[in-house]
């Protein structure tokens, strides 16, 4: 069976069941953003439930989370820009997130990477970014994986560098099956696989399970990331994502900012 004709019964028959932690980064800003417009606590905390009030509404199933897990499924905006499993517009949310943390980061460096070839008169940082990698717990007997006989014969479609057609088609029949989790091959890391979360109910702690800090650093040369506890470090040259067209214009020998 082709990725053309999958539909929801022949997908829930292929239904398997996931039990395990998955990995998010965060700009670590997120944390005191706000902090330096006010003088107290108090007001901090006053300007960040009038901004939250402004964005648009959790799903009620997904309140008793934490903020950076329910943030993903809120609804009554418009998602501006497709991804691997969601249609652009208003469409329902999808968590993504690694199943290592290694693969995180090279989710997450990319990504930053790509910011820069799309903006090429940025210079550089001229400091090292801070992030926040948090875990994340969840179960469900309702997953895919796309990695596993028989839906591993699409591979190559499934991890299409631009194009999302095929895995969003996916997404939308899995949504029917109904499936709450795809996991897949991370077009970053080889090897490395990644999780869309189709739902918040699966998540089996509404907290983050574990937090790390992460300072990561680019330049000419390519992507340092450096972990203090536990001590870890992971680089990526100018070679790492070369696979994906978005990346070959990319000036490498910009100026510092």
């Amino acid at each position: 069976m082709s990725s053309a004709t999958w539909t929801p019964a022949a997908l829930s028959s292929e239904a398997i069941g996931i039990d395990g932690l998955c990995w998010r980064m965060v700009e670590a800003q997120h944390h005191v953003s706000t902090l330096k417009l006010v003088d107290t606590l108090d007001e901090q905390t006053l300007l960040e439930e009038l901004i939250e009030d402004t964005k648009p509404h959790i799903p009620l199933e997904c309140r008793h989370l934490h903020y950076l897990l329910a943030t993903p499924f809120r609804y009554g905006s418009v998602y501006p820009y497709g991804s691997r499993f969601r249609r652009a517009g208003r469409t329902l949310g999808v968590y993504y997130a690694a199943e290592t943390i290694a693969t995180a980061v090279a989710e997450m460096s990319f990504y930053r990477l790509l910011f820069f070839a799309e903006s090429p008169d940025t210079p550089w940082p001229h400091d090292a970014a801070e992030y926040t990698a948090f875990s994340a717990k969840f179960r469900t007997d309702k997953a895919l994986d796309l990695t596993r006989p028989p839906l591993d014969r699409d591979a190559a479609i499934w991890t299409l560098p631009t194009d999302y057609a095929a895995c969003q088609k996916l997404a939308d029949m899995a949504r029917e099956a109904p499936i709450e989790a795809i996991r897949y091959q991370s077009a970053r890391d080889p090897g490395g696989k990644n999780f869309a979360l189709l739902t918040c109910t699966i998540f089996s702690n509404p907290q983050p399970t574990e937090w790390q800090t992460w300072r990561v650093r680019l330049s000419a040369s390519g992507v340092q990331a450096l972990c203090e506890f536990p001590p870890r470090r992971i680089g990526f040259d100018r070679t790492a994502f070369a696979g994906d067209p978005r990346l070959a214009a990319l000036n490498w020998d910009r100026g510092k900012g």
